[in-house]
């Protein structure tokens, strides 16, 4: 498991550096995006995943409802209840329109799980990757569950 938690961190490090500091601090809060996730298998390489997303706005307050899937590729041992997972939403601008998180993003994501669990996902996508989901997520799910390696999340406006 060393030279696999290695590999994590390596893969984790390289996702992360791939949005330069300069970049990420022309970015600013536009709100925040909460997710619902339905129950998953592990399926060793990978895993699919359902859920149902609200993002809300920080200035105009309104919310926009979303749905989407998250697949990981790479270590996914278990299953989960589901869970809930958040993000801070930042971007070039922070008047976005409804719909406008519709897209996909892609990171690098892990998550353990022994009973209650918690996860950490950094998320860049939407149009232009002009969208970063906070680069350190938070997840809590209920399953007994490892899961190490890129996951991408489309959402789509509902």
């Amino acid at each position: 498991m060393g030279k696999l938690g290695i590999a994590a961190v390596v893969l984790t490090a390289a996702l992360l550096l791939d949005t330069s500091p300069a970049e990420a601090q022309r970015r600013t809060q536009a709100g925040r995006l909460t997710c619902q996730l339905a129950p998953s298998v592990g399926l060793v390489v990978g895993s699919r995943q359902r859920m149902s997303c609200q993002f809300i706005a920080s200035r105009r307050a309104f919310r926009d409802l979303y749905s989407g899937t998250v697949t990981r590729v790479g270590l996914d041992l278990g299953a989960t209840a589901g869970g809930v997972m958040g993000w801070t939403v930042l971007a070039r601008t922070q008047g976005l329109r409804r719909g406008a998180l519709a897209g996909s993003y892609v990171g690098a994501s892990g998550d353990i799980a022994l009973g209650l669990g918690f996860g950490a996902n950094a998320l860049v996508g939407g149009t232009g990757r002009s969208i970063m989901l906070q680069p350190l997520s938070m997840s809590g799910q209920v399953g007994i569950n490892l899961a190490l390696g890129v996951a991408r999340l489309t959402l789509r406006s509902r």
